[in-house]
């Protein structure tokens, strides 16, 4: 294991908990959301080596197997992760594939994933930018309204004053 991927790891896992926790303390959904093993998947043989390996090196195999591991790995990640927009991509057997409306404690994940690391980097803002650089990424119209109304909320509160969580506290899912 390699202490580096599993600081982050850490550190990712905390932060998508602040991101959650302001939200439900600001009311941002009608509803209060929890968060419980959220990427719990990445410790897991079929992802933890091939995650390390690619973000932070130090594998022996050619970047090509480095490569094709960490796409394996991130396919068993995506079904097994519904906070992931990919998760609710159905490919048919037609070959043309159909998009699902995400469930909203999976929407309310999904965008704490995403605002986790701008909890990192320490500009709240930074998720906004993402965000309008990956509009591409398939949403159910009505995920994508969710989405876009959801952050539309954030960045009102956060030009209204208070950044910080009043507490921090690991969240379980319903």
């Amino acid at each position: 294991m390699s202490v580096e991927y599993t600081k982050y790891l850490v550190e990712h896992i905390n932060n998508v908990n602040k991101a959650a926790n302001w939200m439900n303390e600001h009311d941002i959904f009608d509803k209060r959301y929890q968060i419980r093993n959220h990427d719990d998947s990445k410790y897991s043989s079929e992802e933890y080596d091939a995650y390390d390996a690619y973000f932070y090196g130090g594998s022996d195999k050619s970047q090509e197997e480095v490569n094709k591991e960490f796409d394996y790995a991130w396919l068993h990640h995506i079904h097994n992760n519904p906070h992931h927009w990919q998760h609710w991509v159905l490919n048919e057997d037609e070959g043309s594939s159909k998009v699902l409306e995400m469930p909203t404690s999976y929407v309310f994940e999904m965008i704490a994933d995403w605002w986790s690391f701008s909890w990192t980097s320490g500009n709240l803002y930074e998720v906004f930018d993402w965000y309008d650089k990956h509009k591409d990424m398939k949403l159910h119209p009505n995920t994508r309204k969710l989405v876009e109304d959801t952050l539309a909320k954030i960045k009102a509160e956060l030009d209204s004053g208070e950044q910080e969580p009043k507490e921090y506290s690991l969240l379980e899912k319903e």
